[in-house]
């Protein structure tokens, strides 16, 4: 090796590596999974009222090592083949005693083994957040609602091996050794090079949200039960995503009035149904302390529907006044039986057809996490958050 000729060696570290990658498979598996059973999760009877700690169990197939099988049948082995089997093909035949088609007779083979993964409510919601914003955000003449933003925007000589800079670091070690005219490469303390990141509080516009829900005695324990469902995910989406958004609670039977949190998932039912009562109060509310030219606005309602006939033109006139200030408004039914009355609130609402209005039909408890991501349709990041690239050394 003559002077100015480096050489660079790397040596494969896989297969010490083995044991880190298959704990990620695994963590990609429990994930996987998760998704696939947001809905059942998103209404886990056990999440609502939660202090946060809960641990859902959800169940995860095995993953099993990979090897050679004898075929006890006495067919062809598996391994076995005449050259026509191609990527994805099952190999070997059907295990004995199986029922397939419409065989449902007791086999004698033992099942598919599966485990229960343990995941925190925390972990369930960042998956189920993931995509989910308040929609049609828009900067006022008050920005005070903050979020979290990360931005990497520097290079340091001291840091922990996670956040290593391998690229710089080789640079580093390089131009070094050119200095001191080695002939090999070797990487010193000096050379190290960490990425640095750092948060900021980035400012939007002001939002408030108005959580406004039907607890008139026509509202079941299925109906209240998906109600308070879909308001616990939302709060706690909000509270996680935004910092400072303010909540305002409403519940009404035939009057509405304003409730603490507490009363809010905790209040029984009773009385008859006047909606219109609670959209005045949230129209009051909105004039009083949340003027649309410096706020965010978006009143969010639930109820079953069967508001009392003579007061669905008064909602139909009041939610047009909601909308005109509003930058989004949702209104979910919760509908289980089947032949609902044309008379119900959705009915009505639906003539409006307007952009901002997001009408929903709830009839089973899967339906809880559809409804939250058509209601905050606003996307994950909100604007300026990202990540800068600082310049090299």
């Amino acid at each position: 090796m003559g002077n100015g000729t480096f050489v660079v060696s790397r040596e494969d570290w896989s297969l010490h590596r083995q044991g880190q990658m298959d704990q990620q498979r695994h963590r990609e598996k429990v994930r996987e999974a998760i998704r696939q059973n947001l809905m059942d999760l998103v209404a886990e009877e056990s999440i609502i009222l939660a202090d946060g700690k809960t641990v859902l169990k959800v169940p995860v197939r095995s993953l099993a090592e990979y090897r050679f099988r004898y075929d006890v049948v006495g067919r062809n082995h598996v391994g076995q083949s005449d050259g026509t089997s191609r990527v994805g093909d099952r190999l070997g035949s059907a295990r004995p005693g199986a029922g397939s088609g419409g065989d449902r007779r007791a086999g004698d083979q033992p099942g598919m083994d599966y485990y229960e993964a343990e995941i925190t409510v925390d972990e369930l919601a960042e998956l189920i957040f993931a995509d989910l914003g308040l929609p049609h955000l828009e900067q006022k003449s008050r920005p005070e609602l903050e979020h979290d933003a990360y931005a990497f925007r520097d290079v340091r000589r001291y840091g922990v091996m996670g956040n290593l800079d391998r690229r710089r670091t080789l640079l580093a070690a390089i131009r070094r050794a050119q200095l001191a005219g080695a002939d090999q490469i070797g990487i010193a303390r000096e050379d190290l090079r960490f990425k640095t990141w750092e948060e900021d509080r980035e400012r939007e516009a002001n939002a408030v949200v108005l959580a406004m829900m039907d607890t008139s005695g026509s509202m079941g324990t299925f109906e209240k039960y998906v109600a308070r469902s879909f308001f616990f995910w939302m709060v706690r989406f909000l509270r996680t995503r935004y910092r400072q958004v303010q909540i305002r609670f409403l519940a009404h039977d035939t009057r509405a009035r304003e409730v603490t949190e507490q009363e809010f998932f905790t209040k029984g039912e009773s009385g008859g149904t006047r909606c219109s009562s609670v959209y005045e109060l949230a129209l009051a509310i909105i004039d009083a302390d949340y003027p649309p030219s410096q706020y965010n606005v978006y009143p969010f309602h639930f109820s079953d529907g069967d508001n009392w006939p003579a007061d669905n033109e008064r909602c139909l006139e009041l939610m047009q006044a909601l909308l005109e200030g509003a930058a989004a408004v949702g209104y979910g039914e919760i509908a289980p039986r089947a032949g609902r009355s044309e008379t119900t609130l959705m009915h009505v609402l639906r003539r409006l057809d307007h952009p901002r209005l997001t009408c929903v039909t709830i009839r089973d408890k899967q339906d809880v996490y559809p409804a939250l991501r058509a209601f905050f349709h606003g996307g994950s990041t909100p604007s300026g958050a990202g990540r800068r690239d600082p310049p090299d050394e």
